[in-house]
């Protein structure tokens, strides 16, 4: 029982290895471009330059001048205020804060999914 096991094991291993080398194995990375902010009670104002802004932490305040492609932000008591977004905002944790002026981004809070308070939404340029 235990070789029928083990042969079984072996068998899937040797099907699906030769597929997954041939299609790939997607990887998530940061881009080049990309704004990294981790801390707490982080004031800082930045040029996003294009790419997404990602804010880990608990009572930040980031000011994202320029073009940001997405916001993400996680923890709580940030509060983040982009000029323009272009994809996406995303929102994990609670009492986050994003505010942005221009563009026509998707807003996820997955926070409100979970019975937690978010502001998300625009404010005038």
């Amino acid at each position: 029982m235990i070789w029928t096991a083990v042969g079984r094991s072996f068998a899937a291993c040797a099907v699906t290895l030769p597929i997954a080398l041939a299609v790939g194995v997607p990887t998530a990375h940061a881009e080049f471009g990309d704004t990294h902010i981790t801390g707490t009670g982080i004031t800082k104002t930045l040029d996003c330059s294009g790419g997404t802004l990602n804010v880990m932490g608990t009572s930040n305040q980031i000011f994202a001048m320029g073009t940001c492609y997405a916001v993400t932000v996680m923890g709580s008591g940030n509060v983040i205020v982009a000029d323009t977004v272009v994809n996406d905002i995303t929102v994990y944790g609670y009492d986050q804060t994003v505010y942005y002026k221009n563009g026509e981004p998707i807003l996820w809070d997955r926070g409100r999914e979970l019975g937690m308070t978010n502001r998300l939404g625009r404010v005038p340029a």
